[in-house]
């Protein structure tokens, strides 16, 4: 245990909350999204400054406590927690302040995107966020940072501005092109191993109502369906952005009761015309099939950020696999449809999500994101509600994962779990991953950030 007299001292400098294992809210500030981690730190320093996350910095390495950093804790390999530990928690840390003038706009490393789109979408402004409204400003931008606005805005990480970042030193620096240039670059894809990052700023976008929402079509038709998708992502323009869905269709309002319970495949929209030229964009998909259901329409962007979060409750058990494809062949589709058919809980997902755009526009030194050059990535998303169901989900990821190893190009950083540091290395491929390794040792030379996707310092 930590003597009572370190904790006070650092009581009489943090202006947070300091809890310890016996503080009545321990056990619910310890919870995060994915409910299979259980991790009990011995410290959670829940932070409302950049003062206070340099105190807790300091006072893990004066201590040698192994330290976690928690901003949305979404995170499904769960490192925001650890045991026996301290965690800066940034939770608290939540303000969003929008300059509309300049369009841009500051979030505090707490922050989650519908916060962020909350203060934003006020001034009809928006920058490419997640797609579960609940996920962390902070974890989904230093991962790269896919979301609906992507193949024309480009990633979160691409519309990054500034940072400020408390190093493990507990030095407080701003990244930016101008200034720590090398910390910038590696902060936009390398993850958490570079320092705290206590707020960001974005270049924000005109985007208010968007051409949003699903098809839905039975599972029957998965192979065809994917085969229209694959064809129709190759010309469709940089304002539409697509998301195949394997899903079990839940039991809500938009859908027929008949359809609750079965295996369903659907295409996901965001179009940011909604002119009869962008309802023309995206006229073959409503056409198609004809689908069973047809959700899409204009709708204002907050709601399609939160269209997803229904099928992601927080402390649902989760456990994810994912692979970048260059293109979505005729053997990669079988795997996938082979996969869902063995699907265990009727909760669990495959996403096939469309790259391109944007996205492939910046150049691949350009940032620390690696496989610029893909057409999609997929992600394999076991959920479930009862442990006793861990064993068969998680061998029902892997399995569908190892299928469509063969098809794969690497693995995207925000969707791996515990995984190794040979696929964080496929991630970035060597030069990156070597680039990123000598910017670590000289901002993190003790690794003292490395309850992340690590990248040990060279």
């Amino acid at each position: 245990m930590i003597p009572d007299k370190h904790i006070d001292d650092l009581k009489s400098r943090f202006r947070g909350t300091l809890i310890s294992p016996d503080h009545a809210a321990y056990n619910t500030v310890r919870q995060v999204w994915n409910g299979t981690i259980d991790r009990r730190p011995r410290l959670i320093a829940r932070c409302t400054s950049a003062s206070d996350v340099v105190e807790a910095v300091r006072f893990g390495r004066e201590h040698n406590l192994l330290t976690a950093v928690r901003g949305g804790g979404h995170n499904v390999a769960g490192n925001a927690m650890c045991d026996d530990g301290l965690v800066i928690d940034l939770s608290m840390m939540k303000a969003v302040v929008v300059d509309p003038q300049a369009r841009t706009a500051r979030a505090e490393g707490g922050a989650t995107w519908a916060d962020f789109d909350t203060e934003t979408q006020k001034f009809g402004l928006a920058t490419t966020g997640g797609l579960i409204s609940s996920t962390g400003v902070a974890g989904l931008t230093l991962g790269g940072g896919i979301g609906w606005l992507m193949r024309t805005h480009g990633l979160a990480s691409d519309n990054l501005i500034s940072a400020d970042v408390v190093t493990a030193s507990g030095e407080t620096l701003t990244a930016s092109e101008s200034k720590n240039a090398d910390l910038f670059w590696a902060l936009r894809g390398g993850g958490g191993n570079f320092g705290v990052v206590t707020s960001f700023e974005y270049q924000l976008h005109p985007v208010s109502m968007v051409m949003g929402g699903m098809v839905i079509h039975p599972v029957a038709r998965a192979a065809e369906l994917l085969r229209f998708y694959r064809d129709f992502a190759r010309t469709a323009p940089d304002s539409v952005t697509l998301l195949f869905v394997f899903l079990t269709g839940p039991p809500a309002p938009f859908l027929p009761v008949e359809l609750h319970g079965k295996p369903l495949v659907a295409i996901a929209v965001c179009g940011l015309d909604i002119s009869a030229e962008g309802e023309k964009a995206v006229r073959a998909l409503k056409e198609f099939g004809p689908p069973l259901v047809d959700l899409i329409g204009p709708m204002p962007y907050g709601v399609l950020q939160g269209l997803n979060d229904p099928s992601a409750p927080h402390g649902i058990r989760s456990y994810w696999k994912s692979e970048y494809l260059n293109e979505l062949s005729d053997g990669a589709i079988n795997a996938l449809v082979d996969g869902m058919s063995r699907v265990q809980s009727p909760m669990s997902q495959i996403h096939v999500h469309q790259l391109g755009g944007a996205v492939a526009r910046v150049g691949p030194d350009a940032t620390a994101v690696s496989h610029r050059s893909a057409a999609f990535v997929t992600n394999v998303l076991a959920m479930w509600p009862e442990s006793s169901a861990d064993a068969a989900e998680i061998a029902w990821t892997r399995g569908v994962w190892e299928a469509m190893r063969p098809f794969g190009a690497g693995a995207y950083v925000n969707f791996l779990g515990e995984e190794g540091e040979e696929r964080v290395r496929a991630s970035y491929g060597e030069t990156t991953h070597a680039k990123l390794a000598a910017i670590k040792r000289r901002y993190d030379p003790t690794n003292f950030f490395r309850l992340n996707q690590n990248i040990r310092p060279s």
